[in-house]
């Protein structure tokens, strides 16, 4: 199963995670290790062409269909 948004396609980035050394000298670096920032998704049933299907969404677009809809 793929981590990516059905409407927006947002998917997972990479990134870097520092580690501050604090420490008096300047020849210890601070170590730079490569991390995932993965998409906050939910699970919905999405009804497309009178079929219901369930889909992974994010969060903003879910936000927006909450939005969309009629006040039940």
């Amino acid at each position: 199963m793929t981590k990516i948004c059905a409407i927006c396609g947002k998917g997972r980035k990479a990134g870097k995670r520092i580690q501050h050394h604090h420490s008096i000298q300047w020849r210890f670096k601070a170590p730079k290790t490569v991390r995932v920032f993965k998409p906050n998704l939910r699970k919905i049933d999405l009804e497309v062409e009178g079929q219901v299907i369930r889909a992974d969404v994010c969060m903003k677009c879910y936000k927006r269909l909450r939005k969309d809809q009629p006040a039940v």
